[in-house]
């Protein structure tokens, strides 16, 4: 049934945007490809929650497989019902592990990159609303690691955009599989005949 293909096709959508979310959180690690300041902890502390690997990465593998591996039952209404009902409950998995790398990686870039300025290691952004992010000109305040600011702001802006992708798709097959399970429309085609 077309809902089933169609299932599919967005868990192999899901995939390559979970393995990106996945690389773009550990590129958060190497800041210029420097491992030494993760060693010294001088990264900003939302890296170190992992939105992309786990919530982005991780979670979004698991509907992704459920919607691959969707099993086809041909005409058979009742068994598809639940094997959608078990696709919604995958993609309300993937909604939570979205919004959570969505979440992590919105108060990221509103608070800013630790980095090392004048006064030593801090957060000289923190308490500007995000305002830093159209104020450029203040980005030199970073002395260490160079182009911090620049680094962070387009990686969480990748993984905003690539959860935001991931929500869309769970949220459609969370709509289709509900449809599919609920509505079944293929269990009330039935043979009528005029003649009693």
């Amino acid at each position: 049934m077309w809902s089933v293909s169609f299932t599919r096709s967005l868990g192999l959508a899901l995939i390559p945007l979970a393995v990106c979310c996945i690389a773009a959180n550990v590129l958060l690690f190497f800041p210029n490809g420097y491992f030494i300041y993760a060693e010294e902890g001088n990264l900003t502390v939302y890296v170190w929650y992992f939105m992309g690997i786990a919530g982005g990465g991780i979670m979004m593998l698991l509907p992704a497989a459920v919607f691959v591996i969707l099993p086809k039952y041909g005409d058979c209404c009742e068994r598809e019902s639940c094997v959608m009902c078990g696709s919604v409950l995958a993609a309300l998995v993937g909604l939570a592990g979205a919004g959570y790398c969505f979440i992590i990686s919105a108060l990221a870039l509103m608070d800013g990159p630790k980095c090392f300025t004048m006064l030593g290691w801090r957060y000289p952004f923190r308490n500007g609303g995000g305002r830093y992010l159209t104020e450029t000109e203040t980005w030199a305040i970073c002395l260490q690691p160079i182009s911090v600011v620049e680094w962070n702001v387009t990686i969480f802006s990748i993984l905003l955009a690539l959860s935001t992708l991931e929500a869309i798709i769970c949220s459609v097959q969370a709509v289709n599989g509900l449809m599919v399970a609920v509505c079944r429309p293929c269990c009330y085609k039935q043979n009528y005949s005029l003649n009693p």
